[in-house]
């Protein structure tokens, strides 16, 4: 074996044991999340019992795969999604701008990634397969377990904390209710009339036999558009 080739696999050795240490960093955080999601959702269910026996509103969790959950509350469903791989930021993303943590261990720039989806509950309880949903948040997750969330402000952690802020119970937590409290307020608005007001015949005949009139939150805005200043 010549010595380039020897240095070659040492790098793909040493670089996978990296990346599978952040995805098991990853897994946890996402286990945390789901343990925490679990306790929610019987807390949920005790305070229905006692104080509102008599409310319609449906509460659900499911877990669809060992790398997936979600919770139904009233109209709204957050879903969680661990990815499988480990991604590096581009040279363009802030997180990469001057950031001295980075610097002293490029390494560090290397994180697993949990995606939460809010949807609302009667999309997928009606199948409606064109309605929307919204990705309001990412949280990436690195060797050393420090992580920062992109996304909406109200779920908190920015790249800045990256470094400091490491993800435990008490973080979960805290994402859990920030996520929680941003549907509650997040509301379904109609869309803008004159987007709407003109349907033909054959359109309104496919909508009702297949039911593909599309619904969502923001429907007729871009997402980028729905941003809490």
């Amino acid at each position: 074996m010549s010595q380039q080739d020897s240095e070659l696999y040492r790098y793909i050795f040493a670089k996978d044991a990296l990346k599978q240490g952040i995805h098991a960093n990853t897994q946890q955080a996402f286990d945390l999340l789901r343990n925490e999601c679990k306790r929610v959702f019987d807390c949920l269910k005790e305070t229905k019992e006692q104080d509102f026996a008599t409310s319609p509103i449906k509460l659900d969790y499911i877990e669809k795969s060992e790398t997936e959950f979600s919770i139904a509350f009233s109209s709204d469903v957050l879903l969680f999604s661990l990815h499988s791989n480990v991604f590096e930021f581009s040279r363009t993303h802030p997180l990469m701008q001057n950031n001295p943590y980075i610097r002293e261990d490029r390494e560090r720039s290397y994180c697993g990634v949990i995606h939460i989806y809010n949807f609302l509950a009667d999309s997928l309880r009606y199948g409606r397969e064109n309605d929307l949903g919204y990705l309001i948040g990412r949280l990436f997750v690195n060797k050393e377990n420090h992580y920062f969330i992109e996304g909406k402000q109200e779920l908190g952690g920015f790249h800045t904390q990256f470094g400091r802020a490491v993800f435990n119970q008490e973080a979960a937590v805290l994402l859990l209710r920030n996520a929680m409290d941003y549907c509650a307020h997040f509301d379904l608005l109609t869309p803008p009339y004159d987007e709407i007001k003109d349907v033909t015949v054959g359109d309104l005949l496919d909508e009702l036999a297949h039911k593909k009139m599309t619904t969502g939150k923001r429907l007729g805005f871009q997402f980028k558009a729905d941003r809490t200043e």
